[in-house]
This record gives C-alpha cells, sequence and structure tokens, in this order.
C-alpha cells in the first residue's frame, strides 16, 4: 500500500474528537502533524495523573485493508515491554520463598546453562533479569531453548559472552525465555496460565501472553516499512491443539514469548503501570501484586552505567532532565512505551503499530506527550 493511501486512511479514520480543553486540543494538533510526519499506522496513548488516567485515545487503523479503527480496547503485542511481567511473576516467587534472586540457574533448570570460559560462575536469576548473565541472542531466543542446550546445538557457546557473568551488561531476550522455564520449574504452572492468575486476573485487567485468549477482531496487525509500503508482519500466530497438547513444562514456555509476546491495550497497560507506579499495589485493585520492598527492587539501577533495574530501566532519553522508569518495545513495525514517574505521580504509555521510522518515533511523540500533560506551564 502507498504512502499516500495509508495517509489518506489515517485521516478517514482517526479524526480525533473535539477534545475536552484548550490544552488537549493543542496536544491532538501537535501529535497529528508528527503522526502525518511519520506515516503512522494505528497509535494508542494513556497518560496517568495523580494515580487517575486522565487521557486515553486511539488513532488510525488496527488493519490496512479494512480500515478498521484503533480503539481504546484494541490489543497491540507490545514487544519488551512484556519482560516487567515476566521479573514481576520472578518477584513473585521469590517473595513465596520458592527462588532467590542469588539462585544459580542451574539449580532450577533440567539443563546446563554456564558459561564455558568460567564454568565455576554460577549465573544466577538476578543475572538473567539484569542482563548481566553473559548471555546473547546470537543463536536465537524464540523458537526453543535448544540454542543454548548442549548436544541439542554445537554452536550453543556462542549464546556466550567472553565476560565473567555479573560484571557486563548486554540486553539479551535470551535471559526472558530462561526466566520463563524458571518460572514453570518452580510454579508448576504453564507460563501464560501463572501471569493470567497471579497478575492479569489481580489487577482486574485484559491482557494475555495466548493469543487464543483475544478476539482477533480486536487485534491491531503490526506493520513494517520498507522504504516504499508497508508489510503486514505475522506477529500472532495462533497456537494449534497440537502444540499445546506436546507442551512439556520448562521447555516449551518460549512458545509464549515471555521476552516479547504479551497482548494488551495502552488503557489496561496504563493500569498495570499503576501498580509499578505505587510500589506494587494497584489503587484500582484490592489485591497487592507485590511487596514495596520488591517493587523498588525492580526499579533501582542494578548495573551500574547503564541504569537497568529487573526488567525496568531509568532514563531522561525521552525527557531531558524528569528521570522517569520504565521499558520501549520494538519488534514487528511496532514501537511501544511505558514510562512513569513514581515520585510526581504520573506516567506515559503509547503503543504505535507501525510507522515509517521507528527509531525515532518514541524520541518525537515522549516529548510532546510530556509538554502537554505533564510539564507545568
Amino acid at each position: 500500500m502507498c504512502l499516500a493511501i495509508v495517509a489518506s486512511a489515517f485521516t478517514a479514520q482517526a479524526k480525533p474528537k473535539r477534545a475536552t480543553s484548550p490544552r488537549q486540543r493543542a496536544f491532538e494538533t501537535e501529535l497529528k502533524q508528527m503522526m502525518d510526519s511519520l506515516n503512522v499506522v494505528g497509535m494508542s496513548i494513556a497518560v496517568v495523573k495523580n494515580n487517575v488516567i486522565v487521557y486515553n485515545k486511539s488513532y488510525g487503523v488496527k488493519d490496512l485493508e479494512t480500515k478498521a479503527p484503533v480503539a481504546n480496547d484494541t490489543y497491540f503485542r507490545i514487544a519488551s515491554i512484556s519482560k516487567s511481567f515476566s521479573a514481576v511473576s520472578i518477584m513473585q516467587l521469590v517473595e513465596k520463598g520458592k527462588i532467590t534472586l542469588d539462585t544459580d540457574v542451574n539449580d532450577v533448570l533440567n539443563f546446563k546453562v554456564r558459561n564455558p570460559k568460567y564454568p565455576d560462575v554460577p549465573i544466577t536469576v538476578e543475572m538473567l533479569l539484569s542482563h548481566t548473565s553473559s548471555l546473547n541472542d546470537s543463536e536465537g531466543y524464540w523458537e526453543s531453548l535448544d540454542c543454548i542446550t548442549p548436544g541439542k546445538n554445537v554452536n550453543y557457546t556462542k549464546a556466550y559472552n567472553d565476560y565473567k557473568p555479573g560484571t557486563k551488561y548486554e540486553y539479551c531476550n535470551l535471559n526472558f525465555s530462561l526466566l520463563g522455564s524458571i518460572i514453570e520449574r518452580v510454579s508448576g504452572e504453564r507460563f501464560d496460565q501463572y501471569v493470567a492468575k497471579h497478575i492479569v486476573k489481580p489487577l482486574g485487567i485484559n491482557a494475555s501472553f495466548n493469543i487464543n485468549d483475544i478476539p482477533a477482531s480486536k487485534i491491531a496487525k503490526l506493520y513494517s516499512w520498507d522504504g516504499n509500503k508497508y508489510e503486514v508482519q505475522n506477529a500472532y500466530r495462533p497456537i494449534g491443539p497440537d502444540v499445546l497438547n506436546a507442551y512439556k513444562l520448562t521447555e516449551s514456555s518460549v512458545t509464549f514469548s515471555p521476552a516479547g509476546g504479551m497482548k494488551i491495550s495502552a488503557r489496561n497497560l496504563a493500569k498495570y503501570m499503576l501498580m509499578h507506579m505505587n510500589y506494587g499495589k494497584s489503587p484500582l485493585a484490592s489485591t497487592r501484586i507485590l511487596s514495596e520492598k520488591s517493587s523498588k527492587l525492580m526499579q533501582v539501577d542494578h548495573t551500574p552505567g547503564y541504569h537497568y533495574g529487573l526488567a525496568l530501566e531509568q532514563t531522561d532519553e525521552y525527557t531531558p532532565g524528569d528521570v522517569l522508569v520504565g521499558h520501549t518495545g520494538g519488534a514487528y513495525g511496532l514501537r511501544s512505551a511505558m514510562f512513569f514517574n513514581p515520585d510526581k505521580k504520573y506516567g506515559i504509555v503509547m503503543i504505535c503499530s507501525g510507522c515509517n521510522n521507528p527509531t525515532v518515533v518514541l524520541n518525537k511523540i515522549m516529548p510532546i506527550i510530556h509538554k502537554h500533560f505533564i510539564k507545568k506551564k
């Protein structure tokens, strides 16, 4: 589909309703200019202030063929923000005494995880959570854990870097594929079902790592720009009964992509974010998800120089001078962000299903949202 057609589809489907204040109208005018410049396919935004969702609107289309508009209850695969759900699951199991952050993963998994260059140095749960395990993604992480299993991949040693575990940081999705297996091994529950039971349901939100749980009509397709046109991506592969029948706990958790497979709307992601903003207890839910201690531990820097905690990072890249906590996501053309300031009690969620420059969309939109909703005039 050519650029002009996509732009006209946006104009036809995403003309926002009249905002309720001059400030919101100014925001939406600037937002539309930015979206037009990046040829955005679909986008959903939620803003939280003082524990209240003060803004939630969606723009563009969720399907370029049908021109169906994005709605506030539209689900997106949010990519790496998903890691925080896996990390919350681990912290819950730590609180229950099932494991510790210092647990050697070899004591939990039924296959060996050890850097062959440092065979006597344990790789711990905390190292996986903070990306300091010395693992890398060169041998894959999304199809199976054979990539790291001796005897199943002749090149498995390439999945380990040359440095000692715990000494350096390298962002690595494989860490969270392994954490998905650990969650299953320790809890005895299938990964997607654990998250649903212990996080999603108690928070009263709609979300799932299992695509089969989500109505197809409510999913935003993801699009990648090849320089001339958009191409729809295969980001939502159905999980057939044959796969589930053959499912093995601790071996098959990558089926649900613990590193990037959560499907959720911007509004529900904002409700989840409220739990982190309030250190484990959402003001919208009756159940505490994490202890205050565990929640704060996720948010502090575990990687000096990189400002990465336990699946949450600290950054002022998008709001200079104002450090936020959260995570970004990027895959299949999608770009997403969930960032908050727990002291100032505000947070921003943005999900974009496709644009002509995913590498810059966050740098453009986050300051616009911050300027119009957060920054004092």
